[in-house]
C-alpha cells in the first residue's frame, strides 16, 4: 500500500522546514506524492517540484501537487480552503494571493504595534528573521513569543495575546467562501474543504456550509486527518457521502510548529491512500 500526505506546509508561510527540505522528508518516509499547501501563497511550489524531479532522477520517485490553503469568511470564522493541482503560475492567482499576502502584512503590522504597545519587543523583520520570504501567520507570533520568554508555550501566547478575545487582536479582511472557490477553480484547481470538524460547527450548519460551497463549485473534504479523533473520521465518511465529494487527506505538517504531527502519519496512526489519487485525476 502506498501513501500520500496532500496537506503540508513549508517555511513559505508556517512551517519550519523548506521546501526542499519537506520533499526530501516525504521521499525518506516513501510517501508517493505530497501537496504543498501554504497558506495564501504558492512561492515555494517552484522549488519543491525542482526537488520532486532531482529525487526521481536519482532513483527515488516523489511526486509534487502544486497546492495552497485559502482562508475564507464565514460569519466571523475562518474557514479554510485546499487548492490542489493549481496552476501555480497563473497570473490572476498570483495577484490574488500577493493582495491576501500584503493584507495579512499590513493586519500584521497593527498586531506588532499593540503587543509593542504591551512592552513587547516584536516587529515584523524580526518574526521574518529565520526566512524573509515566508507569509506571517499567527503561529509566528506564537513562537517569537515563546522563543523569547513572554509565555509559557504557544498555547499561552494565543490564550494571552493571538487569541480573537483578546485586546493585542487584529482580524483579517478575507475573501468570501464564493471568491475562494472560484480563485482555485479558475487556476485549474480542486477545491477542497479543509479539517471540517475544526469550526466546530453544528452538524445542521456544516451540512448548510458544505452545501453553499459545493454549489460554488466544491470537490472534496478532507476526511482523513491528524486530530480527528473517536468517530470523527466516520463522521466525515458520512459527510462526503452524502454531498458526493471526493475524499482527501492530510496531516497539516507544520514541523516543529507543530511538533506532535508528522509527515505522512500525523499523530502516528495517520494512513492516506494513494488510491486517493485516482478520484482527484478523475475529476481533472
Amino acid at each position: 500500500m502506498k501513501y500520500i500526505d496532500l496537506h503540508v506546509h513549508s517555511n513559505m508561510s508556517d512551517g519550519t522546514l523548506s521546501p526542499t527540505e519537506v520533499v526530501e522528508l516525504a521521499a525518506k518516509k516513501g510517501l508517493e506524492a505530497i501537496a504543498l499547501t501554504d497558506h495564501d501563497t504558492t512561492r515555494g511550489v517552484a522549488e519543491a517540484l525542482k526537488a520532486a524531479h532531482r529525487l526521481t532522477e536519482a532513483g527515488t520517485p516523489i511526486k509534487v501537487i502544486p497546492g495552497a490553503e485559502l482562508s475564507a469568511s464565514y460569519k466571523g470564522k475562518d474557514i479554510h480552503i485546499l487548492g490542489l493541482y493549481l496552476d501555480y503560475k497563473d497570473p490572476e492567482l498570483i495577484k490574488r494571493l500577493d493582495a491576501a499576502v500584503a493584507e495579512r502584512d499590513t493586519r500584521n503590522e497593527k498586531m506588532c504595534k499593540n503587543l509593542q504597545a504591551a512592552g513587547i519587543d516584536i516587529t515584523l523583520d524580526k518574526l521574518r528573521a529565520d526566512c524573509p520570504d515566508t507569509v506571517i501567520t499567527r503561529a509566528h507570533f506564537g513562537k517569537y513569543l515563546h522563543d523569547h520568554h513572554y509565555t509559557k508555550s504557544v498555547k499561552d501566547a494565543f490564550t494571552r495575546y493571538l487569541g480573537d478575545n483578546t485586546p493585542y487582536y487584529v482580524p483579517r479582511n478575507y475573501l468570501n467562501l464564493k471568491e475562494a472557490v472560484d480563485l482555485i477553480k479558475n487556476a485549474g484547481g480542486i477545491p477542497v474543504l479543509a479539517h471540517p470538524l475544526l469550526y466546530k460547527l453544528p452538524k445542521e450548519e456544516l451540512n448548510s456550509v458544505i452545501e453553499e460551497l459545493k454549489a460554488y463549485g466544491l470537490k472534496g473534504i478532507e476526511t482523513f486527518y491528524s486530530c480527528n479523533i473517536g468517530c470523527d473520521e466516520s463522521d466525515v465518511r458520512r459527510l462526503a457521502r452524502i454531498h458526493n465529494l471526493v475524499m482527501t487527506g492530510g496531516s497539516d505538517f507544520h514541523g516543529t510548529n507543530k511538533p506532535d504531527i508528522d509527515l505522512g502519519t500525523g499523530r502516528g496512526n495517520l494512513k492516506i491512500p494513494a488510491t486517493i489519487l485516482d478520484d482527484l485525476e478523475k475529476i481533472r
